[in-house]
C-alpha cells in the first residue's frame, strides 16, 4: 500500500484552482490514513529578488540544485513512497523529477494545462485557441515569437528552453501523469507524434479533480428551490480567457442579478465598464472567503462559466454541481464537456453574448419542478465522479499501479 506521499506545488502570484486541488488532494489522503508532506515555493517570492537572483531565474528554472538537495532528503528521511507534483513553475524546476528519478520512487505529474506542450500553457493567442507550437514545425519556437508567457519574450524563451532540454534529455518519458479529461490525455499524447516518443502512453491515468460536498461543511443536508434566489454567479479569475467579458454583455443587456467573485487583471477594466453603462445589477465583489462562495453558489439559478480556451477542467463547474446548482456553460473544451444539455445545466456559443443571454431566459422561464430536478441531476452528477470517496478511489488506484510498476 502506498502510505508515504511527497506533494510538490509551486504556487503561482495570483491564487488559481491548482492551489485549491493540492489542498484537497493532501487533506483526502490525510483523511484516508497517509502520511502528506508538502513541498511549496511560491512566485511571490521573486517580489524580493535582487537584481543577481532575477538575472539567475532563467537557468534555475531550467534546474533547481536548491529543489534538487531539499526534496531528495525530504524523500530519504520521511521513505517517500510516491512523489506527486502539481507545478513546477519557476521556482521549483523539473529538477524536483531527478530527485524522485535518483531515490528510485514513482514521480506523478498532475497536469493542471497543457505547458508540457505550449509555454504559454494554455493554447490560446490573439484571443483564439492556438495549438502552433505542437501543430507547426518550428515548434516551440511559435511561442517565443508571440511572447505567449507572460507577454515576455524572455520569459517565453526560458519556458521553452527547459521544454525543449528536458524532452532531449527524456526527462518527460520518466514521468507518470494524471489528466484531469480524457481530451487533456489525447493533447499530452500529441507529444508523440514524428519519431520520438516523449510520452510512455501506458503511464498516463486519467483522473478529475474533486471537491468537498458542502452540504457537510454546512450543515444543509437537501437543497431545494425555496433556497434559490434570484441571481446569476460567476466565480473565477477577472480574465479574457475565462470569458469574463462576454458574460458582462449579455448581463447589460438581460438586467439580470449577477454576482462576479474573484480578481485578475482586467479588474479595473470591468470596474470601468461597469461603472460607465451604471451596471446596478452587476455586482463586483473581489475575493470573498470559502463559506461565503458557497452560500452564494448555492443560492444562485445557475453557475455561469464562459471559457475562451480549452479549459483544463472547470473546477467551478463541478463546485456548482455539488451545491445542487446547474451550470450554464460555454460549448467549449472540457468545462463544456461536464455539462449535459437540460440535465444538469446547459450550453450556449461561448463567443456569443447574445446566446448566453437567450439561455438565461430559457433558465428563467422553467417551472419550479423543473430547477428541482435539475438541481438534483446536478447533484447525482457530483456524487457519482467528483466526490471525495470517488476521487481517492481513483487516486489510491493510480498510486499502487506506479508503485508496484
Amino acid at each position: 500500500m502506498t502510505q508515504n506521499v511527497l506533494i510538490v506545488h509551486n504556487y503561482y502570484q495570483i491564487p488559481g484552482g491548482e492551489d485549491t486541488v493540492v489542498a484537497n488532494e493532501k487533506k483526502m489522503l490525510e483523511a484516508h490514513g497517509h502520511k502528506v508532506w508538502l513541498y511549496t515555493r511560491s512566485n511571490a517570492e521573486l517580489k524580493s529578488f535582487g537584481p543577481f537572483q532575477k538575472l539567475a531565474l532563467p537557468f534555475t528554472a531550467i534546474y533547481s540544485r536548491k529543489t534538487y538537495r531539499e526534496v531528495k532528503k525530504l524523500i530519504r528521511d520521511n521513505n517517500i513512497d510516491v512523489l506527486h507534483v502539481h507545478n513546477t513553475l519557476s521556482l521549483i524546476s523539473p529538477s524536483v523529477y531527478y530527485a524522485g528519478f535518483d531515490c528510485k520512487i514513482p514521480v506523478i505529474q498532475t497536469m493542471h494545462n497543457f505547458r508540457f506542450l505550449c509555454p504559454g500553457a494554455e493554447f490560446y493567442r490573439d484571443g483564439k485557441i492556438c495549438e502552433d507550437c505542437v501543430r507547426e514545425k518550428s515548434g516551440l519556437w511559435c511561442g517565443v515569437k508571440h511572447k505567449c508567457y507572460r507577454g515576455s519574450f524572455l520569459q517565453t524563451l526560458a519556458s521553452s528552453v527547459t521544454l525543449k532540454l528536458h524532452r532531449m534529455l527524456g526527462t518527460y518519458r520518466k514521468l507518470h501523469y494524471i489528466c484531469l479529461t480524457e481530451f487533456n490525455k489525447e493533447k499530452l499524447l500529441l507529444l508523440n507524434r514524428g519519431k520520438k516518443q516523449l510520452i510512455d502512453e501506458c503511464q498516463v491515468f486519467v483522473k478529475p479533480n474533486f471537491t468537498y460536498d458542502p452540504t457537510d461543511t454546512h450543515d444543509c443536508k437537501k437543497f431545494v428551490t425555496e433556497n434559490k434566489a434570484d441571481y446569476y454567479i460567476y466565480v473565477g479569475r477577472l480574465e479574457e480567457i475565462k470569458g469574463i467579458h462576454v458574460i458582462l454583455k449579455a448581463f447589460r443587456k438581460n438586467g439580470k442579478e449577477l454576482y462576479v467573485i474573484g480578481s485578475g487583471t482586467r479588474e479595473e477594466i470591468i470596474c470601468q465598464y461597469i461603472a460607465k453603462h451604471d451596471l446596478k445589477n452587476i455586482h463586483l465583489m473581489g475575493y470573498q472567503p470559502r463559506e461565503r462562495v458557497d452560500e452564494l453558489i448555492r443560492g444562485a439559478n445557475a453557475m455561469i462559466v464562459a471559457p475562451q480556451w480549452y479549459e483544463t477542467f472547470g473546477m467551478t463547474v463541478v463546485e456548482a454541481f455539488a451545491s445542487h446548482t446547474p451550470v450554464i456553460v460555454g460549448d467549449m473544451g472540457n468545462a463544456g464537456g461536464l455539462v449535459e444539455e437540460g440535465k444538469n445545466g446547459w450550453h450556449f456559443s461561448y463567443r456569443s453574448a447574445a446566446d448566453l443571454e437567450r439561455v438565461v431566459a430559457k433558465v428563467d422561464a422553467l417551472g419550479e419542478e423543473q430547477r428541482r430536478q435539475i438541481g438534483e441531476n446536478a447533484y447525482r452528477t457530483y456524487a457519482d465522479y467528483y466526490s471525495e470517496e470517488v476521487n481517492y478511489r481513483m487516486l489510491k488506484e493510480i498510486y499502487d499501479t506506479v508503485c508496484r510498476k
